[in-house]
């Protein structure tokens, strides 16, 4: 079997909004065809005009060669060297970063297009099952332009989550510091306040986590909030600092009274060792796209579990990516939760539309995978209709509007498609 073909699609919802904290707005889909007919699907949670150039784009030299040309022509059933061809040859112009999350939607894919050749779900391949089933926690980001409106809706999507038998959710408490909400700057005070009135309204049983997106710069500040938190049982508390602070990170590891959580953004298992060994967190969260893919993902399992830490997978994007998390998951008996965006609260249309099949919740878990592959199917249709112009062009009507047309073949049906 031989690589034959890579598609990168750049999808985006009609009305982004720059100015909310949420990358599910938009996404980069890569489809990898074979000459043996079986093709794999992967995306990744970064920007995706970018992504994809790096994947088109062509080599210039032998350190800065393109991520397609790489893969053309090379047997898919190879992930884990077909990894490193990509790391060594776009060494100059990848190695972390941008470079890395385009690797990561190549890799995902091509394990997709693995687990469809031997008949077995990805978690198989990975070395599961570690777990029967899963239990995922409802990821909850609040709508609101206002301090009041956003915790109304938070608290309502809590319920909401309670009610859909979830047993677990994370709050998205992104109100204050530099990537706070539609703007949002408010007090300390409003976070506990926030986070009581979330755990008043679900009861003492469900877990919480919080997400507080990288709020403080000093460590002491955040330690102080941490220790107001404690009297609600937080299951863990996500990226109170700056990524980059690490010594700032292992000072909350050793003062907490609560776990410490954090990776979402890491690239590379190396990244992860810093953050595990120097930054010290109790919790590692890989995202499968943006750590390079499920090659790398697993490596960070493993450097998890040879430290005694948990892992739980970072997914803030569509079906395709939370089915990626659930097989890295399975492989891992050390992986008490994952991220989970429930259709039914979710407001991008992109993670209610892009797949038509994909996993389902039962009793509040999630039964292990048993199609090949990732187990997803791509909705055709939704790709075609949330595909993003060419280039970005120019903006109008207001914030987040995307303009331009172009026409372009996707799904390998020949269709032609204005957007």
């Amino acid at each position: 079997m031989k690589i034959t073909e890579i598609e990168c699609h750049v999808v985006v919802v009609p009305e982004a909004d720059p100015e909310a904290c949420s990358s599910a707005q938009d996404d980069l889909v890569v489809v990898v065809h074979t000459d043996e007919g079986v093709s794999g699907i992967g995306e990744v949670d970064t920007n995706p005009w970018v992504a994809r150039a790096m994947i088109e784009a062509p080599g210039t030299h032998c350190m800065g060669l393109g991520l397609r040309e790489m893969l053309i022509g090379q047997d898919p059933l190879t992930p884990e060297p077909l990894w490193e061809r990509m790391y060594v040859g776009s060494a100059m112009t990848g190695r972390r970063g941008l470079g890395i999350c385009a690797m990561g939607a190549l890799d995902m894919a091509l394990w997709d297009i693995r687990g469809k050749a031997m008949g077995k779900p990805c978690w198989q391949l990975l070395g599961g099952p570690c777990q029967r089933s899963l239990t995922p926690y409802a990821s909850l980001l609040p709508t609101g332009r206002t301090l009041r409106q956003y915790q109304r809706s938070l608290v309502e999507k809590a319920l909401a989550a309670q009610a859909a038998d979830f047993h677990a959710a994370k709050l998205e408490v992104c109100i204050r510091g530099p990537y706070s909400h539609n703007g949002i700057q408010e007090s300390n005070e409003a976070i506990v306040e926030t986070v009581a009135a979330c755990r008043e309204a679900v009861g003492a049983e469900m877990t919480l986590m919080v997400d507080v997106a990288y709020a403080w710069t000093d460590p002491r500040e955040a330690l102080e909030v941490i220790k107001r938190l404690e009297q609600y049982n937080l299951y863990f508390i996500e990226t109170p600092l700056n990524i980059d602070n690490l010594d700032g990170y292992a000072f909350l590891a050793e003062q907490s009274p609560m776990r410490i959580a954090a990776g979402e953004w890491q690239n590379t298992r190396f990244e992860f060792i810093e953050l595990m060994d120097r930054g010290r967190i109790d919790v590692a969260q890989p995202d499968v796209g943006r750590v390079g893919g499920l090659t790398e993902a697993r490596r960070v399992l493993e450097l998890a579990a040879e430290r005694g830490r948990l892992v739980v997978p970072h997914c803030w994007k569509t079906e395709i990516g939370i089915a990626a998390s659930a097989h890295l998951a399975a492989a891992a008996a050390h992986c008490p939760y994952l991220e989970y965006l429930p259709v039914a609260l979710a407001e991008s249309e992109l993670r209610k539309e892009l797949a038509t099949s994909g996993l389902r919740m039962v009793d509040g878990r999630i039964p292990l995978p048993t199609e090949p592959g990732l187990g997803i199917t791509l909705n055709w249709e939704a790709i075609r209709r949330f595909k993003a112009p060419e280039l970005l062009g120019s903006r109008r009507g207001g914030p987040g509007r995307l303009s331009g047309a172009s026409t372009r073949s996707v799904g390998g049906d020949g269709a032609r498609v204005q957007s």
